[in-house]
């Protein structure tokens, strides 16, 4: 039996559908640099303020927007608009017409995958009261370029 995911395109899935979409990665709560000139997006390694670093999770997720100005609500036209998403988030990868990964919560059956494989980036991330906003582009990282 084919899965929502394999069935529905984005903008079909229903509120509860999407959510779980989400892999609990984080990195997409990451601070990110674009290139005007080149349109290239870079990581760094700094959290957003609502991102509790230990647990990948939004602090206060329903009311994000409100008190982040700039976070950005992903809906299938800003997934399919904006290149910022890491290459392993399961949001671009329905998008651009790939599965979800193997390790996806959705196809493993459970998320200590996804929290094995973002230990590793989360135990040098930094919340982004730790820096001032002139610092940001000096925390430019390169480990999600292959993800």
């Amino acid at each position: 039996m084919k899965k929502f995911w394999e069935i529905k395109s984005l903008e079909e899935m229903t509120n509860e559908e999407w959510e779980a979409l989400c892999d609990g990665c984080g990195i997409c709560c990451l601070h990110k640099i674009e290139d005007a000139d080149t349109g290239r997006v870079y990581y760094t390694d700094v959290a957003c303020q609502l991102l509790d670093i230990d647990q990948c999770q939004c602090l206060d997720y329903n009311n994000r927007s409100k008190i982040v100005s700039d976070c950005l609500q992903l809906i299938p036209k800003a997934v399919r608009e904006n290149n910022w998403l890491p290459k392993s988030c399961a949001y671009r990868r329905l998008a651009e017409g790939c599965g979800l990964a193997w390790w996806h919560p959705l196809v493993y059956g459970n998320s200590t995958k996804v929290k094995k494989i973002c230990s590793g980036h989360f135990g040098k991330i930094i919340p982004e009261k730790s820096i001032y906003p002139a610092q940001i582009e000096d925390r430019i990282v390169d480990w999600f370029e292959d993800d």
